[in-house]
């Protein structure tokens, strides 16, 4: 501490000048923030104003600042400095942008600015400079599971970028369900005829590729360590294993035809009623002559339905359409017409989606004379001579079709390994002694795809309807363990050409993955942070909050229970921290200390100048950006509050909360990403874990004799710019209603 130099530096520029007394504002970081060096400038962020930071930085010896301008979300290129701690007050988007203009506000605006500048000095003397962890041995090989279209487009994409790769592929030829294909629905113009799969040639190209090794034959049989240090353990068939270590994992495990049986309303099970993938073996095996039923009997009229047994809404079947199954059927449409004219081909659909291109090889297929028939099919009855009973959507009126073969266009089921939903369940019996559960979780390891040496369970979290999946806006490719990444089928439903555009993307943030672990920087969404969870493990009682609250899967646990934290794994969103009751965990710039002291920092007035004291817990990916874009365009709010960022919901300890009232805070707003289903946080239950924890404060504020309104959460999108100011205009007549804090003066 005795090494560490302190200085503020405060801007007057961009109207802070004008309306707040920065004079004024020197004095508190001085005084009361114990700043070393203070310094204005009317400019801070210009060339001169970095560079008189840089200089006192290089010939000052200033370790720690407090920049007291903009957002911290503004100009942080300017505002970085790799040996320094740096911290923000946000005079700009945070106050006077957003406090009503006039002199009769002048008081509660500069009163607000004054706080912030308390608050950024006292943050800043809490940091310590992430000092990172440079790898040496790190690698950056890059593991596909899975051969398919998905796996191979991905090994190729970073083995061209100049990464080596190993492809683990469980059948004997690369290829996947594509191998299985006679064409595939066009990915090139004039987008009027199923082309070649192109298969072969992939295949060829990794045979030949100096940087692609492929394990046939094979599968994971452990994957252990983190990003830059996997230890993948391949079993061969022969029962040989091979040892590989690589920095990322790109799991194309793709996906298997849900099952036909499980339709007997369509004729599933039935003799020549096929889905898509058994047609395509059929017409396959014709190799463009006559397509033949199973009996030997040349096909000539055949029914396609559609969404069999998907976009169901009784929760029997699959409750989503699979993407593809449109243009497959326009495609195996086209196989009949092809090869003879005269054949009656049916499509009935009761939505045909061929986005794109995709409308004029739909047109194709109609100047083919495939017919397209608007309809929702009852009943199937197979045989023979087949039977389609269908309701006409567009004559509304019951009827029916003949057909020789009748084929269900059934949708992807996702081979993404085992539901932890299902495995935590069995583990936890498992591990009580239940010897049923035991053998329950021996059947699901042999069923797990990547055999995750994690506490948390052997394969990625999954997302809705059994894909690896992740929040489309806020992190496509991104799944719950880091460093490893799903494309293709097995994170959602998709077509070829889809397929091969999500396995680039894969192998992209595969690349990322490698680079950051080498480096010791976090990935998505807190890029290129150094610093990283430690925990002062003679304080810890070992309850196993954070092993088990850890979104990623980021703590195990060692020998003797304590927690064990695999850096590289870390996404830095800090909801150990929230969960720790001991508060024993810490990140270097982010602590239970750099908040709580920013709390304890607010200068809360005593209640006979009603003037209310309100802290804002906001999550630094939506909320605080919704309340920086509320200034932006002059959507003015309360002075009375006090705004913290947050990594993320799920870092907030209950202590801060605590803290806040004994120290005579009024009220505490808590705003975080939308939880669910339909989540939108970026660590995915990060909101959800605090919405959990903060259920549980009532018992202490009935300790406090608080009422229990005085604590609240609110759910922020990042577009919610208007919404925040008024829930927080609200949120304050509340406050106003209730009354003033009976803690004040005693904190």
């Amino acid at each position: 501490m005795a090494d560490n130099k302190f200085a503020a530096y405060i801007c007057s520029g961009c109207g802070i000048g004008d309306v707040l007394n920065v004079g004024a504002l020197e004095k508190i970081a001085q005084k009361e923030g114990k700043m070393a060096m203070v310094k204005s400038h009317p400019f801070l962020c210009n060339a001169e104003g970095v560079q008189m930071i840089r200089d006192d930085v290089a010939n000052e010896g200033v370790t720690h600042l407090c920049i007291a301008a903009c957002s911290r979300r503004a100009k942080a290129e300017a505002f970085s400095f790799p040996t320094a701690a740096v911290a923000r007050a946000n005079l700009r988007e945070g106050v006077i942008w957003v406090v009503a203009e006039g002199s009769d506000h002048d008081e509660i605006r500069q009163e607000m600015a004054e706080d912030y500048v308390r608050m950024g000095c006292a943050e800043v003397k809490k940091m310590i400079v992430p000092g990172g962890n440079v790898k040496e041995s790190s690698s950056k090989r890059i593991l596909v599971v899975g051969g398919g279209i998905s796996g191979m487009t991905a090994a190729l994409a970073a083995a061209d970028a100049g990464y080596e790769v190993v492809i683990v592929e469980k059948s004997a030829a690369l290829g996947g369900f594509a191998r299985n294909l006679l064409k595939r629905v066009p990915f090139s113009g004039p987008y009027a005829e199923p082309q070649a799969t192109g298969v072969e040639e992939m295949a060829a190209r990794i045979g030949a590729h100096p940087r692609i090794k492929v394990h046939l034959n094979s599968t994971v049989a452990k994957t252990a360590g983190a990003p830059g240090r996997f230890q993948i353990s391949v079993a061969q068939e022969s029962g040989a294993v091979t040892e590989e270590t690589v920095g990322a994992v790109v799991q194309a495990t793709g996906f298997t035809t849900y099952d036909i049986a499980r339709l007997p309303e369509l004729g599933g099970g039935q003799a020549n009623v096929v889905d898509q993938a058994g047609l395509e073996a059929m017409a396959k095996q014709a190799n463009g002559g006559a397509i033949k039923r199973a009996d030997g009997k040349e096909v000539k009229s055949v029914v396609f339905v559609q969404c069999a047994g998907q976009r169901d809404t009784t929760g029997t079947h699959l409750a989503y359409c699979s993407g593809h199954c449109c243009a497959t059927s326009i495609k195996q449409a086209m196989y009949f017409k092809d090869q003879n004219p005269d054949i009656d081909t049916v499509v009935m659909y009761q939505d045909l989606r061929v986005p794109g291109m995709g409308e004029d090889f739909y047109r194709s297929a109609q100047q083919k004379g495939v017919i397209f028939t608007k309809g929702k099919a009852g009943k199937v009855s197979g045989g023979d001579n087949c039977k389609v009973e269908f309701r006409d959507l567009i004559l509304d009126e019951d009827t029916a079709a003949d057909a020789d073969l009748v084929v269900l266009a059934t949708g992807q089921v996702p081979n993404a390994g085992v539901d932890l939903d299902v495995w935590t369940e069995i583990n936890t019996k498992a591990e009580g002694g239940d010897e049923a559960a035991k053998q329950q979780r021996r059947d699901l390891e042999a069923t797990s795809v990547l055999k995750l040496a994690y506490r948390q369970g052997p394969d990625m979290p999954q997302f809705k309807y059994g894909f690896a999946d992740s929040h489309f806006i806020c992190f496509p490719y991104e799944t719950r363990r880091t460093g490893i990444y799903a494309t293709g089928p097995v994170r959602r439903p998709m077509d070829m050409l889809q397929a091969q555009e999500d396995a680039t993307g894969a192998a992209l943030k595969a690349i990322q993955a490698v680079e950051n672990a080498q480096q010791g920087r976090a990935a998505h969404p807190r890029a290129w942070d150094l610093s990283f969870p430690k925990a002062r493990l003679e304080g810890c009682t070992q309850c196993k909050r954070c092993t088990v609250e850890c979104p990623f899967g980021a703590i195990d646990e060692d020998e003797k229970r304590f927690p064990l934290f695999n850096e590289e794994r870390c996404r830095r969103c800090g909801t150990c921290m929230g969960a720790c009751p001991v508060r024993v965990i810490s990140f270097e710039n982010y602590s239970c200390d750099t908040v709580g002291s920013q709390i304890k920092a607010v200068n809360v007035p005593d209640e006979f100048e009603e003037k209310p004291r309100i802290l804002i817990l906001a999550c630094e990916n939506d909320a605080y950006p919704a309340l920086d874009m509320a200034g932006i365009q002059r959507i003015t709010y309360s002075a009375f509050v006090r705004a913290i960022p947050v990594r993320c919901l799920g870092s907030v300890n209950t202590i801060w909360i605590t803290d806040a009232l004994n120290s005579g805070y009024d009220g505490v707003m808590m705003m975080g990403c939308k939880k669910g289903d339909d989540y939108q946080c970026h660590f995915v239950k990060g909101s959800e874990m605090a919405h959990y924890r903060m259920s549980k404060i009532g018992d202490t504020l009935k300790q406090l004799g608080l009422e229990p309104e005085r604590v609240q959460t609110q759910e922020v999108a990042i577009t919610d710019n208007a919404r925040v100011a008024r829930l927080i205009n609200e949120y304050v007549e509340q406050i106003n209603e209730i009354g003033p804090s009976p803690m004040k003066g005693f904190g």
